[in-house]
């Protein structure tokens, strides 16, 4: 008695016309470059009156850093909103300038950014508390006590709602404290990795690609934006990776035959060990 093994249905590869719900955004959805386009914002701003007197930030005081101090400072940059302390010296041969009132301090002086001041002028340019004993904040070449700083100038964290005070992360154009800026999947902070965005939470690139991208069913990597693609048996697939699971001929166009999920070429069709 004889047993005669008929061939498996003969399939004809077309390319699929709809798009499948696990393709990336940038796939699926038209409008996702305009989502999140880089003028365009998802934030409220919302306005708030300073008392009488009090300090107006300038443009340039939104930016990471502040602006250059004058050429006569050999300070080096400080990040924005950096809490200082003056250094304090004695009496001594020295006729150092001062930085308020350019005139030769003769006597006990402090040093702060990189200059001199008598420690009866080295004041917070708001409420003018002596700083000679304080803390401060250097903001458009004025200083201010830490209070008066936190008050008129340091952002407010997107995530925990608090001034920031030190070093900002800027990100989806809104300020973070650089520990709040994290991963929505895994919560580590993004520093100055890159990360991607879905359904308006940020993801790292290894979280991203876990829950999110399509991978090839031949290759088990991303099918990546802008990558040659097939879906054929169910599954996407590289258009370099649908191959005969046997001879490894590109079957791209080509009509084949499947066996236990994986595609065969005519040749191929009745083998065994797949």
């Amino acid at each position: 008695c004889c047993l005669f093994l008929s061939p498996a249905p003969v399939h004809s590869y077309t390319p699929a016309n709809t798009e499948p719900a696990s393709r990336p955004p940038w796939v699926t959805d038209d409008s996702f470059s305009q989502k999140f386009a880089p003028g365009k914002t998802t934030t409220t701003v919302t306005k708030n009156i300073l008392p009488r007197g009090a300090p107006v930030p300038s443009p340039a005081s939104t930016s990471a850093y502040p602006s250059p101090v004058s050429a006569s400072s050999q300070a080096p940059a400080i990040a924005r909103g950096t809490i200082q302390r003056a250094e304090r010296f004695p009496a001594s041969s020295r006729t150092p300038l001062c930085g308020h009132c350019n005139s030769i301090i003769r006597g006990p002086f402090l040093v702060a950014m990189g200059r001199s001041w008598h420690p009866e002028e080295f004041n917070c340019a708001y409420c003018k508390t002596s700083l000679a004993d304080m803390c401060f904040v250097e903001e458009q070449n004025s200083v201010y006590c830490e209070r008066c700083y936190e008050q008129f100038f340091a952002p407010t964290c997107a995530r925990c709602h608090t001034k920031i005070m030190g070093e900002v992360m800027h990100a989806l154009r809104q300020t973070w404290h650089t520990s709040c800026f994290v991963c929505a999947a895994c919560k580590k902070p993004f520093g100055n990795s890159l990360f991607h965005m879905e359904d308006g939470e940020p993801y790292c690139e290894k979280d991203y690609i876990a829950l999110f991208s399509t991978k090839c069913h031949g290759c088990d990597f991303p099918v990546e934006a802008g990558d040659k693609f097939i879906e054929a048996l169910g599954h996407t697939w590289h258009d370099t990776c649908f191959i005969c699971a046997v001879c490894h001929v590109n079957l791209e166009g080509q009509p084949f035959y499947s066996k236990k999920d994986k595609p065969l070429c005519k040749k191929h069709a009745h083998a065994i060990n797949v």
